[in-house]
């Protein structure tokens, strides 16, 4: 990718840019002075799009006017209307995918049934480091089932001297433990450093092996392009409120296989996972949907699902291609910023990324409380490191050059 370091580069970049009206479509918060702020933590939580207050307000009418006949003419099925639009974005077929529930809550659920270990395959591999939903929702599953961590536990981690894991150094952990695993359970992308895992090759890897291979999606839903049904991963979770900008607390979406769907294995069941045909006759025996829907537990929030609706438009309307492509060439420009105005920056990404560059500076609590006050709103995770990541739908690369000035205002 050619790059340009002038102010003028980034303006064409932004007349060109095919998503450049999507911008409009969210609020952009504002400083005391009411002038915009540059927001790059939509890894955090992305920004609201404008007609999430419409789209809650007729949830908040149907209630109003009808209270419980709401149900039936409107709520039952209201969570199939995510399904297609959330489907696309994780590359599965409709029926393997459905909102539910938040996200360390859905890991929990889908450990229960596709962490299966047996007397010589009982291990888990996982990254070091690995987010806490993560981290904690696998070390209680280890504990609940009566393993020690320190011998169940595989955690891969980079080797001395580089900030990142090798995929190969992946496929290897596979190759030396696959006999004795039962499962790999990875981010997709590493929160910490951004690092993009090739899931493809990690799942045909892991299934050479008989081992079970789910994957928690919270940092790339929304952000990079995903073929889970092709791939052939077994399960998958993912958070709405960061790339997908359907707000704090919104629901989490699911994947299951098809190959799946005709589960006689363990789950912990609930009332909307069963028949919808004779769901509401409350028969004593549980009878589950083949489909991934039959993992439901509970009906549907309504107030938390009609936010993700008005975003999922958006993405429906502006296509996951259209969004990675313009989020690869947004960081890359972000990279090449950093590179030619602040080269004393540690860029700890690699090269297989989402829209994210994790850096490491000297001074760093310091340098983001700074950039901070001054009007650009990233995020820091300790010990050492400063999240940036501009979203594809609402920044622009103007924003990258102004953030990229700013830094290099206040670095020390």
């Amino acid at each position: 990718m050619k790059f340009d370091s002038n102010k003028s580069f980034a303006k064409k970049e932004d007349i060109k840019d095919q998503l450049k009206h999507f911008r409009e479509k969210f609020y952009i918060p504002k400083n005391k002075n009411k002038e915009n702020l540059i927001y790059f933590c939509g890894n955090s939580l992305g920004l609201q799009p404008k007609a999430v207050p419409e789209v809650l307000k007729k949830e908040l009418e149907v209630w109003q006017e009808k209270g419980v006949l709401g149900q039936e003419d409107r709520w039952i099925n209201y969570h199939e209307r995510l399904t297609n639009s959330s489907a696309s974005v994780v590359g599965a077929k409709a029926s393997e995918v459905v909102i539910m529930n938040a996200l360390t809550v859905n890991i929990h659920l889908l450990l229960v049934s596709f962490y299966r270990p047996k007397k010589n395959r009982y291990k888990i591999i996982i990254e070091k480091g690995a987010f806490p939903s993560d981290q904690y929702a696998v070390e209680s599953q280890l504990e609940f089932h009566g393993y020690d961590k320190k011998d169940a536990l595989i955690e891969i981690e980079p080797i001395k001297g580089k900030e990142v894991i090798d995929d190969e150094e992946i496929l290897n952990i596979l190759k030396k433990n696959g006999s004795e695993t039962a499962l790999i359970y990875l981010g997709g992308i590493n929160y910490f450093s951004g690092q993009l895992f090739d899931m493809k090759s990690i799942t045909k890897s892991a299934k050479k092996y008989g081992v079970t291979v789910g994957f928690n999606l919270a940092h790339c839903a929304g952000n990079v392009e995903l073929f889970l049904h092709k791939w052939g991963v077994d399960f998958a979770s993912w958070c709405t409120y960061k790339y997908l900008c359907a707000g704090p607390g919104s629901p989490s979406g699911i994947f299951v296989h098809e190959n799946h769907h005709n589960w006689t294995g363990p789950r912990f069941t609930g009332w909307w996972g069963h028949n919808k045909k004779d769901r509401f006759e409350m028969p004593l025996k549980f009878n589950p949907i083949k489909t991934a829907e039959g993992w439901q537990i509970s009906n549907a929030p309504i107030m938390g699902m009609a936010p993700l609706i008005a975003s999922m438009n958006l993405y429906d309307s502006a296509s996951m291609e259209k969004v990675r492509k313009k989020g690869i060439r947004l960081t890359a420009y972000l990279e090449f910023l950093l590179n030619t105005f602040l080269p004393e920056i540690i860029i700890v990404t690699p090269e297989k990324k989402g829209s994210q560059i994790s850096i490491k500076v000297k001074n760093g609590k310091s340098l983001f409380n700074d950039i901070i006050q001054k009007g650009l709103i990233c995020d820091w995770r300790e010990p050492n490191v400063i999240r940036l990541a501009p979203h594809p739908l609402f920044n622009s690369y103007e924003e990258v050059y102004r953030a990229i000035m700013l830094i290099k205002s206040v670095y020390k």
